[in-house]
């Protein structure tokens, strides 16, 4: 549900049927009068059912400004590959993720400077730099460095640009006419696909030809001969199935999770206008507000998980080589 759609509900909800009589059309064709729900004659076509949720959580060409703006999108020519049509336009989604990158920009590198400038000044950091600081030293040493394994200082920029991407990524559907770009399966795919190709290049990096057995088994010489035939088929197969998992894994943990918090808050709501009853309407909205707070605490929480799982990986490939 956007915005502006949850406000023009309330307000509808609140306007007597008669009104909407008076004001249907009077030309209305004949055959299209019905009966409201307190017997009042109606004219004009019956309005089908409404989804609220959807719309919220799937993507568009159009998004939502204050006081009831929109801004539609450029369309642009799809791109062809053969018989396969790309469309590249931007969404609502896309301009989610731009904003992520800004905000990134915008809090990080003034955090930077003030602490830079803060320590040269008086020796320690003061006031939101901070409170950035201990961010910033817990992903480093409690997510990164201890994941990833020795020598893994060159880790930490990724490892912190995937927590605070996601991060503000996650935390903008929160806000009024935002949308979470994370609740979209190609963002949520896209960002699992570029770790996999992080840690499979750490893979081949670290360990050189010996990267191959993470591709193919390779069983140890005390097993027979004959079940050695046996088993490196399989177990070959399931190491490259392997692969593929712990980055499906990644993308469908972060997109689910943020898509259930909203279609769940979106549900709570719904019951206002499904019952048409004010004593369903303030426990409706205590368990939204509720829902909401949890929503912050899972934004966070995702972000977390995304980005230490990604270091596990990582650390999981470069400890074979040692």
């Amino acid at each position: 549900m956007t915005f502006r759609a949850l406000v023009l509900a309330l307000m509808c909800y609140g306007v007597p049927a008669t009104a909407v009589a008076q004001a249907a059309p009077a030309s209305a064709p004949a055959g299209q009068i019905h009966v409201g729900p307190r017997g009042d004659r109606l004219t004009g076509a019956q309005a089908g059912p409404v989804d609220i949720i959807m719309p919220h959580i799937t993507d568009s060409h159009i998004v939502e400004l204050p006081f009831g703006h929109e801004w539609e999108l450029p369309r642009w020519q799809p791109v062809r590959i053969g018989s396969l049509e790309i469309d590249l336009s931007p969404t609502k989604h896309v301009v989610m993720l731009i904003v992520a990158a800004l905000l990134c920009m915008v809090v990080l590198i003034p955090a930077a400077i003030a602490h830079d400038r803060h320590t040269t000044a008086r020796g320690s950091p003061k006031g939101f730099a901070t409170g950035i600081e201990a961010v910033v030293l817990y992903i480093r040493n409690d997510v990164v460095l201890a994941n990833v394994g020795p020598h893994g200082n060159a880790f930490v920029p990724f490892g912190l640009t995937l927590f605070f991407f996601i991060l503000f990524a996650n935390l903008l559907g929160l806000v009024p006419y935002g949308s979470t770009a994370t609740g979209n399966i190609s963002v949520t795919a896209m960002l699992a696909i570029v770790t996999f190709v992080v840690v499979e290049a750490t893979g081949i990096k670290t360990q050189g030809w010996r990267y191959l057995r993470t591709i193919f088994y390779v069983p140890p010489k005390e097993i027979p001969f004959p079940v050695k035939l046996f088993m490196v088929p399989i177990m070959s197969v399931v190491e490259i199935i392997g692969k593929f998992t712990k980055p499906f894994a990644l993308a469908i943990r972060l997109f689910a999770n943020m898509t259930a918090g909203h279609v769940v808050l979106l549900a709570l709501i719904s019951l206002i206008f499904t019952f048409r009853s004010y004593g369903v309407a303030f426990p409706s909205v205590i368990m939204g507000v509720g829902s909401s707070l949890l929503e912050i605490f899972v934004a966070f929480l995702q972000a977390y998980i995304f980005t230490i799982l990604s270091c596990v990986f990582i650390g999981l490939i470069r400890s074979e080589a040692h």
